[in-house]
């Protein structure tokens, strides 16, 4: 029965994992359009502004040639340099991931009476690990689950981690996965963080968080997911 179980658990991670990870994988960032636009976007003081560009509401090739880069960075489509919401709302995502430096838990969300536990605050777009009220390691931006395929929400725990988990049916690869919620893991992708619109569910990480956070979790470590992700 043991054995059943464990196949069980693992063709769950694999299942809820391998169309995600297929596609957050293979999704190259975008390549930057030889077009540029000199449209005028609903955003552009707020980019400009972001930008360190001088900011006068008015689109100049300097401008469409500094938010394309921002745009093929973060793949954000399509790379034409136009200052819309999609651009406008990762910018903004940034800036509030900013303003909340190193102190990610102090609405008290992310339960303090637990120990080692994995926080995910989808609002932010943030997670970090904490022991008790003592920040161990973060906070991180992650990427989160996208409309159709939110990361759901309450508290789990770290049920299985394979450090080279790679998908069976596709050969992707799944680097650092550590699972907590039906097929859904910890694991590192190379994406950016910011990269629209989001993940199938998986908390996607950069290499180097992933690594850090399979240091510091173990099977049975809680995790708590809370808030709800702009655009969901």
């Amino acid at each position: 029965m043991g054995d059943i179980r464990r196949r069980g658990v693992v063709a769950l991670g694999l299942t809820g994992l391998v169309a995600p990870l297929t596609l957050a994988l293979t999704a190259a960032p975008a390549q930057a359009a030889s077009y540029c636009t000199a449209s005028t976007g609903p955003y552009q003081k707020q980019v400009e502004k972001f930008l360190g560009r001088p900011v006068d509401g008015r689109q100049s090739a300097a401008d469409c040639k500094a938010i394309r880069s921002f745009q093929a960075k973060h793949g954000i489509t399509p790379t034409i340099g136009y200052a819309g919401p999609v651009t406008w709302g990762v910018m903004d995502l940034m800036n509030q991931q900013k303003a909340i430096g190193k102190n990610p838990n102090k609405s008290g969300k992310c339960p303090v009476n637990k120990g080692r536990i994995a926080c995910v605050d989808l609002t932010h777009q943030l997670s970090w690990i904490q022991d008790g009220k003592k920040l161990v390691y973060g906070p991180v931006p992650v990427r989160t689950g996208r409309k159709g395929y939110v990361t759901r929400t309450g508290l789990t725990k770290v049920y299985w981690r394979d450090l080279h988990h790679v998908s069976t049916l596709y050969d992707v690869p799944m680097p650092y996965s550590q699972f907590f919620n039906g097929g859904e893991a910890f694991h590192s992708v190379g994406l950016s963080m910011w990269n629209p619109p989001g993940s199938h569910g998986c908390v996607n990480m950069t290499p180097k968080d992933a690594k850090k956070y399979w240091s510091l979790l173990r099977t049975g470590d809680d995790v708590f997911v809370y808030g709800r992700k702009p655009g969901t």
